[in-house]
């Protein structure tokens, strides 16, 4: 008798759903959409199994979801997903409900840990299956020669060879996750890779399309690995912070397209949970899976100093390298003692904002032509996936300048707190423009979700392209001194592009945080500032 889901829907946002292995073990999982997690009952085989557990609760979500759905789109969207953790229960059940008795101790390529690994005398497989006793994905021995770290298994037949994810570029090193370095000029150090990708040679087929390789290595097995981290952001802890974080994904695989449930303000809030993944092998995927699909990311030292380390990014009209003498002098001024580094990042996204603005004529005209173009791209697709929700998706970005320089300004921020994490400094000082600012932004509020990471003595943001409208406590408490916001009225870009994108979002460079939290400052540089693009020569950071 092959695995069987019954759902059942209980009041509007309710439900629950029994599955029932090919022996009869039984796990159910019930509860609200807004629960944190389900509840969980049936045998403890099934209970027990991580995997299992929260792959049955997102198809409960999905379907739960779909049936509450009016627009055709969502319902297909929520219909697909739901069918997607369905097959995945039914192939896992039947390992799960067959334990072996041999224990094999290695890196687990779905959570990323030394974990304990069962052995699996399921007849559904015939070559040796393993389950990790921490995430609870179907595990092999890596093919590379000599290598005992344990690959994912995934189903069907192995007409293949499986490798870990080192020997797949998953991950450079499951040895050397934790390695630091002195000076963050040397972080590419942390990105090399101990072994050769064999997975070229074979045809293992990724589980998600190129630009969201944070978890495309364990596929949805992995969602676990990655709720852990994102619940964690809201003290969660176990399988409490798994469960939350898998919500706030919209039930669980972001592998499989999952969008978020819930309307999350602000397009930093979700991917800043990646901060309690920092130091570790997921935070060491995180970073190298953002940092290689940016091939303009680079940290490079300006000056050394001895004081507290100056990290600046600049961002739209400032991108060219030739324009960073500006930022540097009013950096010198205010920290001359500090050695002081500069971000590369998202050449591509802030040369195609530069380009429409060049097109204009005058500061208010070129920003209404983004502001046109933008709104033009992405009118329909604006409305459908939020910016937090593209950050983890990867196959939905929306295609408009400002979006897509908005979900690279957010990855930036994840890929340098990944970078700072991994670093033995103590603490750092942040400053940003325009986009840079947001990335500025995003990095500090994922850093302060992570414990045992340097911590940000001061952020200054520079006409920040980043929403006024959000819960800043993370932010306040991220910070060990203050965060100084300069904002200028005449800002014509945020006041014309940036909202008109953003669905008139007000953009914190043009009407500051108003915030009522002790570390959190708003600097009005109106009187000095006239354009966008003239911060820098005209500031002084407080």
């Amino acid at each position: 008798m092959p695995t069987t889901l019954t759902f059942t829907p209980a009041s509007h946002s309710g439900m629950s759903c029994e599955v029932r292995s090919p022996l009869g073990f039984r796990l159910t999982v019930s509860g609200d959409l807004s629960d944190v997690e389900p509840v969980v009952d049936g045998d403890n085989l099934m209970t027990e199994n991580r995997a299992l557990v929260h792959n049955t609760w997102a198809y409960a979500r999905h379907e739960k979801l779909y049936r509450r759905s009016k627009a055709a789109d969502k319902k297909q969207s929520h219909l697909k997903q739901a069918a997607a953790h369905e097959k995945v229960v039914k192939e896992l059940a039947p390992l799960v409900e067959a334990p072996g008795d041999k224990l094999k101790s290695d890196y687990c390529s779905g959570c990323y840990t030394l974990a304990n690994h069962r052995s699996v005398k399921s007849s559904a497989t015939r070559v040796p299956t393993y389950l990790c006793q921490e995430c609870g994905t179907p595990t092999l021995t890596c093919a590379a020669p000599n290598c005992t770290y344990m690959a994912i298994r995934r189903p069907g037949a192995v007409r293949v060879p499986r490798f870990c994810a080192e020997h797949r570029h998953d991950i450079p090193s499951f040895e050397r996750a934790t390695e630091k370095v002195d000076d963050i000029a040397d972080y590419a150090q942390l990105h090399e890779f101990d072994e050769r990708n064999l997975s070229r040679l074979s045809k293992v087929a990724m589980a998600i399309g190129a630009g969201a390789g944070v978890v495309a290595t364990g596929g949805m097995l992995a969602a676990p690995a990655i709720g852990g981290a994102i619940g964690s952001l809201a003290g969660y802890t176990g399988a409490a912070a798994t469960s939350y974080g898998l919500a706030l994904l919209g039930g669980g695989s972001v592998a499989s397209g999952g969008a978020l449930a819930f309307g999350m303000v602000g397009g930093t809030y979700v991917v800043t949970a990646a901060g309690a993944a920092l130091g570790g092998a997921m935070g060491s995927i995180i970073t190298n899976s953002y940092i290689g699909e940016d091939p303009s990311f680079s940290i490079k030292k300006f000056r050394d100093g001895t004081g507290t380390p100056v990290i600046v990014a600049r961002g739209f009209l400032t991108e060219s390298d030739t324009e960073w003498s500006a930022a540097m002098q009013m950096v010198e001024r205010r920290y001359p003692d500090s050695p002081i580094y500069r971000v590369h990042w998202g050449s591509k996204e802030l040369k195609a904002l530069s380009k429409l603005a060049l097109k204009g004529i005058g500061a208010q005209q070129a920003a209404a032509g983004v502001a046109g173009a933008a709104a033009r791209a992405g009118k329909v697709a604006a409305k459908k996936v939020p910016v937090a929700g593209a950050l983890f998706i990867g196959t939905e970005v929306v295609k408009n300048p400002w979006h897509t320089a908005l979900v690279r300004a957010d990855r930036t921020g994840v890929a340098l707190a990944g970078v700072i994490a991994r670093t033995t400094a103590e603490r750092y000082i942040l400053v940003g423009h325009s986009l840079g600012a947001r990335a500025m932004i995003t990095a500090t509020e994922t850093l302060g979700t992570s414990a045992g990471a340097p911590r940000i003595q001061a952020l200054h943001v520079l006409g920040a392209a980043e929403g006024a409208k959000g819960d800043w406590r993370p932010l306040n408490d991220a910070v060990d001194e203050c965060v100084h916001n300069y904002m200028s009225k005449n800002d014509k870009v945020l006041k014309f592009a940036y909202q008109s994108a953003q669905a008139g979002s007000r953009p914190l460079g043009l009407y500051g945080f108003g915030s009522s939290f002790p570390k959190i400052k708003d600097h009005d540089v109106t009187a000095n500032v006239s354009g966008h693009s003239e911060y820098f020569s005209n500031v002084r950071l407080r």
